[in-house]
C-alpha cells in the first residue's frame, strides 16, 4: 500500500525516525515541525494520515488537531496523535479532538504500520464514496446537507461470554443513549445481525468458546455488516491479535481495563463516522435518482430509458438480447388541454397518466417520460400480440378515468399508443450499438399511424 503521511513533530530526530520508517514501507513523506506548518501542508500536501505529536510549543497536537477538523478540507483525514505520555485522560482528550487513534512513545514499529494501513484503508474507501458524492454536485444534482447526527437511539452489538465485562460495556454505552444488544455465542450474533441493523459491533478477544478474530473476519466479508464499525476488546498481552483484527478490518480497540469514558469517546467516533458514511451513500443514491428520474412524473426519464433499452438489447458484445416489446404512449391533443385549462391542469394530466401506467403494467415493465406528453413502456419478453393486448386495455381504461383537478372538476384525456416488437433471432437492420434507436424509431411511426388513424387507438409498428 502507498499512501501520503504528514508527520508533525517539533523534534529532529523523532521526526527523521518515523520519516524513514515509513519511507521504508514506500510511502510518501512529509514533515511539519510546529502546528502552523502542519495546517498549511494538510492542505497544499493532501496527505492520507496525519502522525501528530501531542506536546508541542505554541499550538500543541490537541489544538491542531480540533482545527484541523473543524476545516471541511481536511476534516476527513486520519489523524494519530504521538505522545509519551500514558494518562488515558489525555486519550480521551485528544479523542474528543478528532484524533482516531494515540500511539505511545517509543514507538512499536509493527503497530505503527498496521494502524497506518488500517485508517489509510478505511480512509480511501470514504473518499470513493465522497468523490462520487461530490461529482453529482457539480453535475448540479445537490443532495441534502450533512448534518452530524446524535448517537442516542443508536444499536450496538456486545459480543463477550463474560457477563461482568460485557455488562460495564452495556452500562458505560448507554449512558450515551445507545440501546445495546448482547450475544454470548457466533449462533447468537449471527441471528441478532439478521434481525436488526446495528452501528457498532463491540467484540471481546479474549471468548473463551468462540474465535474472536474469524467473527470479526465474518462481519467483514459479508454483505450486510461488512461497513459495521467494529471495536475490539483486548489485554494488554494480546498485541498480536489486535494487530490481525485491524488487518482483517476492524476499526478500532480498547485496552483493558476498560475506561468508560476512552471507550464512549471511541464508540460515538466510530458511529459518527458510520452516520456519515451512511449519509454520504443516501445522498450518492439520491444524486443518481435526480439522474434517471424525471422531476415531475417520477418515473423514469429519456436517459435512464436509453441505458436500459441497450443493456437489454445488447447485454454484452456479439451476445443477442432479449425478445421485448415497446409502447410508445402519446396524450391526444394535449396542447388543447392547456391551452383550455392551462398549464397546471396540463402537468396534472401527464401526473396522471404516469402514474396510470406505472401501477397497471408488470413489476419488471420499466415506464419512462420520453419527453413532454409521451411515454415509453418497455416490456420484456413480451410478444407484439401480448403488448398490442396491453395497449388496447390501457388506452381504453385511460378513456374512462378523466383527470381530477378538484372542486368537481375533470379532464377527458384519451392516448394513442405505438406498438414495436424486437426479436434477437430477426433484428432491425441497422449497427448493434443503435438497436435502441431503431426500436424507438418502429415505435413512433406506429404511434404516428395511430394518431393519423383518428387518435385514441393502437397501432402496431409492423401492421396497421
Amino acid at each position: 500500500m502507498t499512501a501520503r503521511v504528514l508527520i508533525v513533530d517539533d523534534v529532529q530526530p523523532n521526526l527523521r525516525l518515523l520519516e524513514a520508517k515509513l519511507a521504508q514501507e514506500y510511502f510518501t513523506v512529509a514533515a511539519a515541525l510546529d502546528g502552523k506548518q502542519a495546517l498549511e501542508m494538510a492542505r497544499s500536501f493532501g496527505p492520507d494520515l496525519i502522525l501528530l505529536d501531542v506536546m508541542m510549543p505554541g499550538m500543541d497536537g490537541f489544538e491542531v488537531c480540533e482545527r484541523l477538523k473543524a476545516d471541511p478540507a481536511t476534516e476527513h483525514i486520519p489523524v494519530v496523535m504521538v505522545t509519551a505520555l500514558r494518562d488515558t485522560a489525555e486519550r480521551v482528550r485528544g479523542l474528543e479532538a478528532g484524533a482516531d487513534d494515540f500511539l505511545t512513545k517509543p514507538i512499536d514499529d509493527d503497530t505503527l504500520m498496521t494502524r497506518v494501513k488500517s485508517l489509510i484503508r478505511l480512509k480511501r474507501l470514504l473518499d470513493e464514496t465522497r468523490l462520487r458524492e461530490m461529482t453529482a454536485h457539480q453535475l448540479g444534482l445537490s443532495p441534502p446537507r450533512h448534518q452530524r447526527r446524535s448517537v442516542q437511539g443508536a444499536r450496538a452489538l456486545v459480543m463477550d461470554d463474560f457477563d461482568f465485562d460485557a455488562d460495564r460495556v452495556v452500562a458505560a454505552l448507554s449512558r450515551d443513549g445507545i440501546h445495546c444488544e448482547r450475544a454470548r455465542t457466533p449462533e447468537e450474533m449471527a441471528e441478532k445481525v439478521r434481525e436488526q441493523a446495528f452501528d457498532l459491533a463491540v467484540i471481546s478477544l479474549s471468548l473463551e468458546h468462540a474465535d474472536a478474530l474469524r467473527l470479526s473476519s465474518d462481519l467483514k466479508a459479508s454483505e450486510t455488516t461488512r461497513d459495521l464499525p467494529l471495536l475490539l476488546i483486548a489485554d494488554p498481552e494480546h498485541k498480536n491479535r489486535i494487530l490481525r483484527g485491524l488487518e482483517l478490518g476492524a476499526n478500532d480497540y480498547i485496552i483493558r481495563p476498560v475506561d468508560e469514558h476512552e471507550l464512549r469517546v471511541r464508540a460515538r467516533n466510530q458511529m459518527w463516522r458510520k452516520f456519515y458514511q451512511d449519509q454520504l451513500r443516501a445522498n450518492l443514491a439520491y444524486s443518481i435518482s435526480l439522474a434517471v428520474v424525471d422531476g415531475l412524473t417520477g418515473v423514469y426519464n429519456q436517459r435512464y430509458l436509453r441505458s436500459h433499452l441497450m443493456s437489454l438489447l445488447a447485454p454484452a458484445p456479439g451476445v443477442a438480447g432479449q425478445a421485448m416489446a415497446l409502447l410508445l404512449v402519446d396524450i391526444d391533443r394535449f396542447k388543447d388541454v392547456n391551452d383550455s385549462f392551462g398549464h397546471a391542469a396540463g402537468d396534472e394530466a401527464i401526473r396522471h397518466v404516469a402514474s396510470y401506467l406505472r401501477s397497471n403494467l408488470r413489476a419488471f415493465d420499466t415506464v419512462a417520460r420520453y419527453g413532454g406528453d409521451e411515454f415509453v413502456v418497455v416490456m420484456p419478453g413480451a410478444s407484439v400480440a401480448d403488448a398490442r393486448r396491453v395497449a388496447e386495455r390501457l388506452r381504453s381504461e385511460i378513456a374512462d378515468r378523466p383527470v381530477p383537478l378538484g372542486g368537481g372538476r375533470s379532464i377527458p384525456i384519451t392516448v394513442s399508443i405505438g406498438v414495436a416488437a424486437y426479436d434477437p433471432a430477426n433484428p432491425p437492420p441497422g449497427r448493434p450499438d443503435q438497436l435502441d434507436e431503431a426500436l424507438l424509431n418502429m415505435a413512433d411511426q406506429a404511434l404516428y399511424r395511430a394518431k393519423a388513424m383518428g387518435r385514441n387507438c393502437v397501432a402496431n409498428a409492423a401492421s396497421g
